[in-house]
This record gives structure tokens, sequence and C-alpha cells, in this order.
């Protein structure tokens, strides 16, 4: 049997809602921010009961309770061996904390359970580890997602059928409960860093933030460039975190060869190697030790990018100059 870790439970648990066709309708579908609406969803039958619904299509998972304090620890009951649906759900406890919004990160604590005997595979409460995943301003959340969560309150526990197909076949229920919640920046928010050595090229910006570039005649590194050019007040970044971004990146041509302000997105990308947000290592040491809210500079020589290959409008042997706004770390 493999071994469980919520490192990789709750990801999946959190895409089962997205299982079974259920990404085809990515739009938010209007959830109420007002305090009121949470109040109304004091179950998901009514939810079920229109056609237009978004939850339609998503089974809820009979004969489990919790029972506990809100916001601590839950205990889940339910008799086994028990069998679920992947795109299953049940609300075992309405919240009673702040409103869950449309453009929220919420953090939820965890708890994976089999449904073949009731054990507790693993758990995020013993040593307060939430996961903070959950970008609600992220438009590719479903709209089952989106209806289930906006208007709730946090301390609300709902639980998540996982039909494991894999050769171990070890299904379970993953009961989250939504503990926390803030919004991400948008743009670089902190301090200017006044001492930035005048060698390096320099930034510009725009009101929106998005950042312009001059060369000033700087002709690359062999070693990372790391420099903070505003300093944010949000948390530190480590090698176990995954950081949302903006940025822009150039050739010491001056070139651009990609941006994800033209095109309004964002991307996360990991610190560390073997995540499911992989990025170039120049970019995963860049970002350790910067802090949330943070403008940086990183200069990254082709050993620490894409090396003697090339990649799309990059040539080979490149050295890369990217404008990094980071919005959150998770």
């Amino acid at each position: 049997m493999r071994k469980f870790t919520l490192t990789s439970i709750v990801p999946r648990a959190l895409a089962a809602v997205c299982a079974a066709g259920m990404c085809i309708t990515l739009a938010a579908c209007g959830g109420s921010n007002d305090s009121d609406s949470s109040s109304k969803k004091s179950d998901s039958t009514s939810s079920q009961s229109s056609d237009t619904s978004a939850l339609k299509d998503m089974k809820q998972i009979p004969g489990i309770t919790a029972t506990g304090e809100l916001g601590k620890k839950p205990t889940i009951a339910f008799k086994t061996p028990k069998s679920v649906d992947n795109n299953s759900y049940a609300v075992l406890q309405n919240g009673n904390g702040a409103v869950i919004g449309n453009d929220d990160r919420v953090c939820s604590q965890g708890i994976a359970i089999s449904v073949k005997d009731g054990s507790e595979l693993d758990s995020t409460w013993e040593k307060n580890t939430p996961d903070c995943s959950l970008d609600l301003s992220n438009q590719n959340v479903t709209a089952a997602y989106r209806e289930l969560l906006v208007g709730r309150k946090l301390n609300t526990t709902i639980a998540f059928g996982v039909n494991d197909s894999n050769s171990s076949g070890t299904s379970y229920i993953m009961v989250l409960t939504f503990v926390s919640k803030s919004k991400d920046y948008t743009k670089a928010t902190g301090e200017e860093v006044k001492d930035v050595p005048a060698n390096l090229p320099k930034v510009t910006r725009a009101k929106d933030g998005k950042p312009s570039i001059t060369m000033n005649g700087y002709k690359g590194s062999d070693k990372l460039v790391a420099q903070t050019l505003i300093k944010g007040k949000g948390k530190t970044v480590t090698n176990k975190n995954t950081v949302k971004v903006k940025y822009t990146g150039w050739l010491l041509d001056g070139k651009q060869f990609d941006s994800s302000w033209d095109k309004n997105t964002t991307l996360d990308a990991d610190t560390y190697s073997g995540g499911s947000n992989t990025v170039i290592e120049g970019w995963q040491q860049g970002m350790v030790g910067q802090t949330v809210g943070s403008q940086v500079l990183l200069v990254i020589p082709p050993d620490l990018g894409y090396g003697n290959k090339a990649a799309g409008s990059i040539p080979a042997n490149s050295t890369l100059v990217f404008v990094v706004d980071i919005l959150a770390a998770y």
C-alpha cells in the first residue's frame, strides 16, 4: 500500500471536483458575498434543486457525520466498509467565521479517512500545516467548487469522495475544514529598495505595476543575481513553497520573450524540484528568501536556465533577465 501524505492527497481531493466532466464550466457562478448567503447554504440540497446549479451533477455522500467544535479537528463517523464516487461531496458542518468571497485564497485543514475501515490515513491538524493552494481568484476553479464554497463561512467542513483507481485501490474520504482566508496581491507592494547596484538593468513600472527595463549596457553574470527592487512585507518564501507571480522576461539584448502582464495571467512556480509547477532552477533559487509582496530582478545564467538548448524564442546558451512580482506563497 502506498504511503499517504496530505501534500499529495489535498490537491487530488480538490481535483476530484473536476472529474467526470465538471471542468467544462469554469466561470464563477456568482455566489453572494453577503453574510446572509451562508445561512442559505445550510445544506446542499437547495443548490442541487436548480437545473442551472453547477452542483447538480455531483453526487452527495450519504451517511457521514462530523461532530466537534467548529474550527477544530472534527470527529468523522460513517458505517464501514463504504463506497464513494469521485465527484461526490457532503457538507458536514456549517461554519461560523468570515464569509468566503469570490477572490479569496482559502486555507484548509484536512483528514484523509479510509472508506474500507474508517482508519485515519493522514491529517494536517496535528502539525497545523493547512493547505492554502485554493485560489478562488483563479478562473480555472470549477463552477461547482466555486458554488460550493463562495458565500459559506470559515470553519465549514466538507467531505469529498476520492475513488482511487490506481494499483493500490485505496479509496478514501477527504474531509476539509476551511479555516482561514486572505487576498493575494495584484502587484508588488512594499518599500522601494534604495541601494540597487548601479550596474544592473534599470527597471521602471507603469501605474498598474507592469515593469519595463533598460539593459543599461549590462553584460550578464555567470552567477545567479536575485536583486530585490521592492521589499514586500509578507511571509518569507522557503524552498518548500509554491509562489504565485507576475513576471516579464528579456534577453540581454533587451528583447522581451514572455510576459504574464501582457497575457493578464499569473504563474504558480515551485521553489523545489519535482512539483507540479516546475520552473527553471534559477527561479527556484531566486525566489527563496524573498518576501511576498516583493518585486525581484533575476539574472539567470544559462546553466540555471535552459542551458545549451533553445526554448521557443529563447536561443541556446542565453542569459535570462526577469522582473518578478511575488503575489502569494503557499
